[in-house]
C-alpha cells in the first residue's frame, strides 16, 4: 500500500486526490503512511489544495502533523488558503493548525489577503493570526490586498480594533491546552457552552 510511482505518488495520495474519503481510510487501515517526511507528494496538502475536507478529515484522524512544512509549498493551511478552500481551512484550524505558519516568511494571512474572501481572511483574524506579520518583502497582509477591497477594509478594521477579551482568552486557552490533545476538549469537566466555545462552535 506504500508503493510509489516514478514521480513518487501512493495510493493515498491519489485517494485524496479524487477525494475519496472511503479509499483514504482503507489504505490506512492496512498499513499506508499517512506522511512521509521526505518530499514524496504528500496527501495531506493535496487534500488540502483540492478542497477534499473528509479525506483531510481521516487523516487528521490519523494523527497527521498538521503543520508540516514542505519547502516548495509551505504547510497544508498556506496551500488551502492559497486555493481557497474555507472547508479545509477549517478543519485544519480546528485541528489546531498553526495560524502563523505558511511558507517560508509568507504566512496563511498573506495568501488569503491576496483573494477576495473575506470570510477567509475573517477566520483567520479569528484564530489569532497576526495582521503584522511581514513576509521576505517586508510586506503585511493587508499591503497585498487589493487597494479599496472588502478585504483590504477587513485588515485596516481589524488592525484599528483591539482584539476583544473573549477571543484573547479562548486563543491564550487553545495555546495552554495545545494541538495534541485539543481533541479531549469535550472531555472537560466543563459546561457544555464553554466547551463548545473552546472549539469554536
Amino acid at each position: 500500500v506504500n508503493a510509489t510511482t516514478i514521480d513518487g505518488v501512493t495510493p493515498l495520495f491519489n485517494a485524496c486526490s479524487r477525494g475519496s474519503a472511503a479509499c483514504a481510510e482503507l489504505l490506512l487501515e492496512y498499513g499506508a503512511k499517512a506522511q512521509w517526511e521526505s518530499c514524496l507528494p504528500s496527501p495531506t496538502h493535496e487534500a488540502a489544495s483540492r478542497g477534499h475536507s473528509e479525506c483531510l478529515e481521516v487523516l487528521i484522524s490519523w494523527g497527521i502533523d498538521v503543520d508540516q512544512d514542505l519547502p516548495h509549498l509551505g504547510t497544508p493551511l498556506y496551500v488551502a488558503c492559497v486555493s481557497q478552500q474555507i472547508h479545509c481551512i477549517r478543519k485544519l484550524l480546528y485541528a489546531g493548525a498553526n495560524v502563523q505558519k505558511g511558507k517560508h516568511l509568507e504566512t496563511p494571512l498573506h495568501a488569503a489577503a491576496q483573494h477576495s474572501s473575506t470570510e477567509i481572511v475573517n477566520l483567520l483574524l479569528e484564530f489569532g493570526a497576526d495582521i503584522n506579520a511581514k513576509n521576505t518583502d517586508f510586506e503585511r497582509p493587508v499591503d497585498l490586498a487589493a487597494p479599496s477591497s472588502l478585504v483590504e477594509r477587513v485588515l485596516l478594521l481589524h488592525e484599528a480594533t483591539p482584539s476583544s477579551l473573549c477571543q484573547l482568552c479562548r486563543l491564550c486557552i487553545r495555546n495552554y491546552i495545545g494541538r495534541a490533545r485539543l481533541h479531549l476538549v469535550p472531555q472537560l469537566q466543563l459546561p457544555t457552552i464553554l466547551k463548545n466555545f473552546l472549539q469554536y462552535r
